[in-house]
Order: C-alpha cells, then structure tokens, then sequence
C-alpha cells in the first residue's frame, strides 16, 4: 500500500512542477517588453538598460530621440531599448531604466511628474527615479544618456 501511494504523490509533484513551468513561460524567449514579470526576462533591468547586448537591445552611442521629442515636466518610454526618458526642467535630460524593480514590467507612461508602472501601481519621480508609491522597492536604476546638439544618444 505504501508503495503505491509513493509512486502516486511522485507523480503528482512531477506534474505540478511541469504545471508551474508552464505558466512561468511567456513563450517569447524573454524578450517581451510589454509587462513581463522579471522572471521571465534575459537580462536584468541594470544590465539592459544602454548596454550594448546580442539580443537586438539597446547599444551605447544610439540615437533615442530629439530633444524636442521629451516633454518638459514630462518624459518619453523606449520600450524597446528599455530605457525612459524625462526632461523634469527645460533642458535639463534624465535617463532610467524602463524596468519597474517591483516585478520586472516595463513601466507604461510619463505624466504629472511620475514615471508609471501599469502591473502595480508603482510609480517613480521624473527627476531621480525615487519610489512616490510602491510596491517598488527601490528607484529606477540609471541609465546614461548624453545630449549633443539636438540629439538624445544611450551612453
């Protein structure tokens, strides 16, 4: 009797397990930038934002935007590239990563001074990233930009 229900509750673990890796994929090959909980992501929101990666992100020296592009009090998400960013005063230019550090979702929108994460509510200052209102843990990590002429380039 014992025997059998061993092989019972082995089986049962296996398939809750295949079961949990199921739903732990987003079928994307992490490169999703729309919301995917870190877990599934390739990389960590440090190491995206303005590196230079094999996997088609963001490379140091690329140009985002014209200055014109970024709203002043305002800002503007490169999903794609992972990075965020906002002009808090005129011509003064910030960059962060666009990954929220509460579960990996990319944040959604810029708007009354907050940079805003759509999965929880999080929601970051446009002049240094600081958490205004979790469940972030921590501010947005930094990403270099630099400014020339009427450029906007990663690194």
């Amino acid at each position: 009797m014992h025997a059998r229900r061993r092989t019972v509750l082995t089986a049962g673990a296996a398939g809750a397990a295949g079961l949990v890796t199921a739903c732990g994929s987003s079928g994307d090959g992490g490169r999703s930038t729309t919301h995917a909980p870190e877990a599934s992501r390739s990389a960590t929101p440090s190491t995206k934002a303005g590196a230079a990666s094999a996997d088609g992100s963001a490379s140091p020296g690329e140009a985002l935007a014209k200055t014109s592009d970024i709203p002043v009090g305002g800002g503007k998400i490169f999903a794609e590239q992972e990075v965020v960013v906002t002009q808090p005063e005129k011509g003064e230019f910030k960059g962060f990563s666009a990954i929220c550090t509460h579960m990996g979702c990319t944040v959604a929108e810029v708007s009354e001074g907050t940079i805003n994460c759509p999965c929880h509510g999080s929601r970051y200052r446009i002049t240094d990233a600081a958490v205004v209102a979790g469940p972030a843990p921590q501010p947005l990590p930094v990403a270099r930009i630099t400014v020339a002429g009427d450029t906007i380039r990663l690194g």
